[in-house]
C-alpha cells in the first residue's frame, strides 16, 4: 500500500444563505494547506495523504474531515487543531475525542460502531 492514511478534508462550496453550510466558507481549503505543509515537516509526505475532498454530507458540522482507513470523522476543525490531529491520530494513532464527530464515530462518546 502506497500511503497508510488518507485524510479527506471537505473542500465543497454552497452558497452562504445554504443552511447546510459550507465548508470552503468556513476555511476548509487553508485547513488542508496547513495540513500538508504539517505533513511535510513531519517527515509523513508520502505515508498520509490529505486529499481535498467534494461534499462529504457534513458541512453543517464544517469544516469537516475524515480519516482512512479508520473512518474517524473530526467536525468544527480549526488550522490551530492540525497539529494535534497529525501528532496524535497520525502519528500516534489516538483519535483526537474532542473534535470527532458523534453523529458519524457511533455515538454520542465517539464509540465506533
Amino acid at each position: 500500500m502506497r500511503f497508510r492514511r488518507h485524510v479527506f478534508v471537505c473542500e465543497n462550496r454552497r452558497p452562504p444563505d445554504d443552511p447546510r453550510g459550507c465548508c470552503a466558507c468556513k476555511g476548509s481549503e487553508a485547513i488542508r494547506r496547513a495540513l500538508k505543509e504539517e505533513l511535510k515537516r513531519r517527515g509523513l509526505k508520502g505515508q498520509v495523504r490529505a486529499n481535498a475532498a467534494g461534499c462529504l454530507d457534513a458541512c453543517a458540522y464544517g469544516p469537516s474531515i475524515v480519516v482512512y482507513p479508520e473512518g474517524v470523522w473530526y467536525s468544527h476543525v480549526r488550522i490551530e487543531d492540525v497539529p494535534e490531529i497529525v501528532e496524535r491520530h497520525l502519528i500516534r494513532g489516538e483519535p483526537v475525542a474532542r473534535l470527532m464527530l458523534p453523529e458519524l464515530n457511533g455515538g454520542p462518546r465517539g464509540e465506533r460502531l
